[in-house]
């Protein structure tokens, strides 16, 4: 009888050891999969931040060649605000495709300044810019592959109850705003 309750009690303490590593496992590798979300969109606000940085020169350039189309300046300067003062990733986000918008009209105002076009110092600035652009493409992508893979972690089983325990919740994947897929039109007929 008493070789029984050690054996159960061996049992006992087996089950519980496993228990506690399985809990700590999972937990440790939900905590990694959720900083690697943080970690890629601080790497998407890097990349916004440089589009910020370009922003200016490109603007001060253009203008130089431009100054009647002073709305295109103010879109610009508005979305960058608005960025600045977004609390979430859904505002980051609107504010950027905003900014993403009033870049389009910018380079459609710069189709209609052939000199501008030439200028060694605006063609510098476009290619930094382009790049930019590219470099945010590539880190949004990455951020949503890490959203998704931190997402279906925390809702496999049996992750999902440790997920529940802790207080995992789920991040949002980086979408475009409404309206994005439509290009903007730009009229200088005013």
């Amino acid at each position: 009888m008493a070789k029984k309750k050690i054996k159960s009690s061996w049992i006992i303490i087996g089950i519980v050891i496993i228990l506690v590593l399985w809990l700590w496992s999972g937990y440790n590798t939900l905590v990694k999969k959720d900083e690697t979300v943080n970690a890629q969109w601080a790497n998407v606000e890097t990349s916004y931040q440089r589009r910020f940085d370009l922003i200016p020169n490109v603007v001060n350039t253009v203008k130089g060649a431009a100054q009647q189309d002073l709305s295109v300046f103010s879109a610009i300067a508005d979305a960058r605000t608005r960025y600045a003062g977004a609390g979430s990733i859904d505002e980051k986000a609107a504010a950027a495709t905003q900014i993403e918008s009033a870049l389009s009209r910018l380079l459609v105002i710069v189709e209609n300044y052939p000199t501008l076009k030439s200028q060694e110092s605006f063609l510098a600035l476009t290619a930094e810019l382009e790049g930019t652009e590219n470099r945010i493409n590539v880190e949004r992508m990455r951020y949503n592959q890490d959203v998704k893979d931190y997402n279906i972690a925390i809702r496999v089983v049996p992750k999902n109850i440790i997920a529940k325990m802790f207080g995992f919740g789920a991040h949002e994947l980086f979408e475009s705003s409404a309206g994005a897929e439509t290009a903007p039109t730009v009229d200088f007929t005013n």
